[in-house]
């Protein structure tokens, strides 16, 4: 599926349903920009302020919507000051950084991870733990952990066949209140749903059967 590109007096917007994990953020906040359940068009560029338009893509975690302005003068693909991976509660892992997966550098530097094993369009989140049911917790436990000396720069996300996400580059575990549980620059977080001591893989995978390119 093309990503929906539209273009208003200011800013472009662009929408990739294929990454859309339905957090609804877009729809709650800017109604009038995003007008749901409408057929036919239902982005409206300029029914907001540029500056609310681009806020809508910067809080957007699965990085379905990117949004730059027409001049050319700012775009919500700008890398963040820290690289983050948020664990969402019974959710996926929202992850922020100049990110690459399987070593290809990704347009923008948000996306929603599966921690289900149930997507379809894995390693990307598309909703199905809503549907399985899955639970786990947003709140790890903290654990003991030295400052990044660089906080931000490349993350890459290697998929394990079969196995967990392998993560190498500077990056923080964050909880869904915010806080800090870990300071990484290589871990292996979990994707097939079983591991014992999420959001980090535990080799569970093996003994679930987990199958996965």
């Amino acid at each position: 599926m093309p990503a929906e590109i539209v273009k208003g007096k200011t800013v472009t917007i662009q929408f990739d349903g294929a990454k859309c994990i339905h957090s609804r953020g877009c729809v709650l906040g800017y109604p009038n920009v995003y007008v749901p359940n409408v057929k036919g068009e239902w982005i409206h560029p300029d029914a907001a302020s540029a500056e609310e338009v681009m806020h809508t893509a910067l809080n957007c975690p699965s990085g379905a919507i990117r949004v730059s302005y027409n001049d050319g003068s700012e775009t919500s693909d700008k890398p963040p000051v820290v690289n983050t991976v948020r664990v969402r509660e019974n959710g996926p892992l929202a992850i922020e950084a100049e990110l690459s997966v399987r070593g290809e550098k990704q347009a923008t530097p948000r996306a929603t991870l599966c921690r289900c094993g149930q997507s379809k369009n894995k390693p990307w989140c598309d909703g199905a733990h809503a549907a399985a049911g899955f639970t786990a917790t947003g709140e790890p436990a903290t654990r003991e952990f030295t400052a990044l000396e660089v906080r931000n720069g490349p993350v890459n996300v290697q998929p394990s066949p079969n196995g967990p996400l392998l993560v190498s580059g500077n990056l923080e575990i964050v909880s869904g209140t915010g806080r800090t549980t870990d300071k990484v620059t290589k871990v292996a977080l979990c994707r097939c749903g079983h591991s014992k001591n999420k959001p980090y893989c535990d080799g569970s995978h093996k003994a679930a059967g987990f199958t996965a390119d």
